[in-house]
């Protein structure tokens, strides 16, 4: 009788587990993360059907946009946990090059050792992150206006200071062997920043879509308030966000001072709009509270297969940002489509699953 119960009882187990699996692709079909997969696959096709001749298909070709996709990847994910829990973050197109330029500097004209300019550059950024968090929690201010005002006044910051102690507002940076080799180098054509960048998904996937702290980013995007009443720490959270996006932005600009072995301080303004673009095409909504690390990635992909792809093409380049900006148009009228059916989805797994 008892082997009879443990039969039944595993039977059942693996009955809700083939549930759970069914529910999980499901819903992914479901979500906008199917939407960033299904047109980064469309835009992989036809960059591959026009630069197939020119070796797009090739490592070297398949490298020129990891390479660049990692960059904006770094950025882009902590930038759409921003923008799933209702904030967002602009300042990094100053807070890169500001990283970039401290490490320079610090290095190369004050020699600092390479450990201490990357420790004190990360705590740098560190700083300008709590400096938005706490002005967005606690002056209610939204954040687009105080990580504008941010990514002014760091951007001019780095300008004043840049001529002040160097008397310029390029540097040049000679960097150890070791730092070369995990920071500022290149593996089978890909740069290092592409390894750092896949290490970064898997530790953001985890902790968005597995770990007590993603649903907390989720709940903050869906109803603060109502966030606030069922005890989440949303203020403390939203300034650890913000950390999180500057710390992983000046990570950005040591990689690529490292792997080109100088920095300037002009504003990376492009780099405010890739980011945004990845995580709208990856599929995270503008008024938050939807959003999955996986969709970003597909996204970013997307932007470095059409930003670096088109190089492969016969295409005229300046045709690159026209079919960015139209991606952008569609993935925001599909965003919503997909969100229907995420939630159309959700009620009926709940019913089947009792």
């Amino acid at each position: 009788m008892l082997e009879k119960t443990n039969n039944t009882a595993g039977q059942t187990e693996s009955v809700r587990n083939e549930q759970k699996f069914a529910f999980g692709l499901s819903e992914f079909i479901r979500s906008p993360a199917m939407g960033a997969f299904i047109g980064m696959l469309i835009v992989f096709l036809i960059f591959t059907m026009f630069g197939y001749h020119r070796n797009f298909l090739s490592i070297a070709g398949l490298a020129n946009w990891m390479n660049f996709a990692s960059t904006v990847g770094i950025i882009a994910i902590p930038v759409a946990f921003l923008m799933i829990s209702g904030e967002l973050d602009i300042s990094t197109g100053a807070v890169m090059p500001a990283s970039a330029m401290m490490l320079g500097i610090s290095v190369n004209h004050y020699d600092f050792p390479m450990w201490l300019g990357i420790v004190s550059t990360l705590m740098m950024a560190s700083c300008v992150g709590l400096i938005n968090g706490v002005l967005v929690t606690r002056t209610q201010v939204p954040s687009f206006i105080v990580t504008l005002a941010t990514l002014f006044a760091v951007g001019g910051l780095t300008l004043a200071l840049s001529d002040l102690l160097i008397n310029n507002t390029n540097v040049s940076l000679k960097s150890p062997d070791w730092a070369k080799a995990v920071f500022g180098t290149r593996y089978f054509g890909f740069r290092t920043s592409v390894f750092w960048w896949l290490g970064l998904i898997a530790v953001f996937w985890y902790f968005l879509h597995r770990s007590p702290w993603g649903n907390w980013v989720f709940a903050m995007g869906g109803d603060a308030e109502s966030a606030r009443n069922a005890g989440i720490p949303v203020n403390r959270m939203k300034i650890w966000l913000f950390i999180l996006c500057a710390v992983c932005t000046s990570l950005a600009g040591i990689l690529q001072v490292i792997q080109f072995n100088s920095a300037q301080s002009a504003t990376f303004f492009n780099m405010i709009f890739f980011t945004i673009i990845a995580s709208v095409v990856g599929g995270v909504l503008l008024n938050g509270g939807a959003g999955s690390v996986i969709g970003v990635v597909f996204g970013t992909m997307t932007l470095g297969i059409v930003q670096q792809g088109i190089n492969y093409t016969e295409i005229d380049r300046n045709y690159s940002l026209l079919i960015i900006g139209v991606m952008l148009l569609i993935a925001v009228l599909m965003n919503g489509t997909f969100q229907r059916l995420a939630t159309s989805w959700s009620q009926t797994k709940e019913g089947c699953l009792i």
